[in-house]
């Protein structure tokens, strides 16, 4: 179970989502017992029937920024960056003028420390140091840089997801899908900035189905973690314990901290919304369960043999073949059970990755 090769499996590309469902909460939903194995197959507008009155459902409301922006060298030559930390970074409301950032940066060349970089409406960047395929870089802008962020970058879409305005060259043309993307990859309930990716197991709710399981009862919680570009980076390794995770920024608040210990005290499941709701409670687990608001960084990697602490149930996407998010769900739910789920799901044309189905694995 610590071979690479444990967690692969057949995946016919046009089964890879490119667009989302029409209906955020229209998305198939595959039930799993990781117990016994057995499957059921609904629609994640059924979840609040699926759930327990005494759960306490626990989300992830980090907002993915529009981290891609396209820039030039004076030359003229394009180049393509990821802002990777700006979450992070940033301070206050946003209206910080020069900003300084981990990115990494597709180019012709290798950039070299003092390199400027420039952008639409007066924005620029220096390079100010390289370490591995990671660049720091300085912003400065002619007016608060989060501005300028959001008038000029696009959303990180992740690779497997194509748009027409993507060239292999780097430079990008508006699509009529952009709009769409701004609005689709991203919760409803997203609120501190940060992430380079979403949640994906949150896209699926609706304010109006937040109602409904309120309506049952059931106590909603947040943490935040910035999701990184960790998320995309393949495991490279033959033994999967020799894999480093990336550390990412979280923050628990006191209110979550407090309603996920009193859950814990009452014998109450905890349901994760997405792996990263359940990397950020394990990670600020004690050994009873119980955890303590505060922020940090998080480089937790869960795998089989990894014994959970806080997390009860879980609400995730599809994942990667041979990606820490499968080997993450195959710990909670064991890995035979899981590949079965995944084969059935194959079989019945369910939707894959960040705008597929999802499944709720009790």
């Amino acid at each position: 179970m610590y071979r690479l090769t444990d967690y692969g499996y057949n995946l016919p590309q046009e089964l890879i989502a490119q667009t989302p469902a029409e209906r955020r909460d229209g998305s198939r939903l595959l039930c799993l017992d990781r117990v016994t194995g057995k499957t059921a197959h609904r629609f994640f507008s059924d979840l609040p029937g699926l759930l327990d009155p005494s759960d306490l459902l626990v989300v992830n409301d980090t907002e993915v920024i529009p981290a891609r922006m396209y820039g030039r060298k004076p030359s003229g030559g394009r180049v393509e960056i990821l802002i990777l930390d700006y979450g992070s970074r940033r301070n206050g409301d946003g209206g910080a003028r020069e900003v300084t950032c981990d990115c990494m940066i597709r180019a012709s060349k290798r950039p070299r420390p003092g390199t400027r970089i420039l952008f639409d409406r007066g924005l620029t960047a220096e390079v100010l140091g390289s370490r591995d395929a990671v660049h720091t870089l300085r912003f400065s802008s002619p007016e608060p840089f989060e501005s300028m962020l959001y008038q000029l970058g696009r959303m990180p879409l992740p690779p497997y997801i194509h748009r027409n305005g993507d060239k292999a060259d780097g430079a990008a043309a508006p699509d009529s899908t952009a709009q769409e993307d701004r609005t689709r990859y991203q919760t409803v309930y997203a609120a501190q900035k940060g992430a380079v990716a979403a949640p994906t197991a949150g896209l699926h709710f609706t304010p109006a189905l937040l109602d409904r399981i309120r309506e049952r009862g059931i106590a909603v919680a947040n943490v935040t973690l910035h999701v990184g570009y960790g998320t995309f980076v393949p495991v490279r390794v033959d033994d999967i314990r020799e894999h480093r995770m990336h550390h990412e920024w979280f923050s628990i608040p006191e209110a979550t901290a407090e309603a996920v210990s009193q859950a814990r005290t009452e014998g109450r499941r905890i349901v994760a919304v997405g792996t990263t709701s359940v990397r950020t409670l394990e990670y600020a687990a004690d050994a009873d369960g119980r955890i303590a608001p505060g922020s940090g960084s998080c480089d937790l990697f869960i795998y089989p043999g990894y014994r959970f602490r806080t997390v009860d149930a879980l609400i995730t996407n599809f994942h990667l073949p041979e990606s820490t998010l499968i080997m993450l769900v195959s710990a909670f739910a064991d890995r035979k059970n899981v590949l079965a789920a995944y084969r059935e799901a194959v079989a019945r044309r369910y939707r894959f990755f960040s705008y597929g189905d999802a499944m709720l694995i009790t």
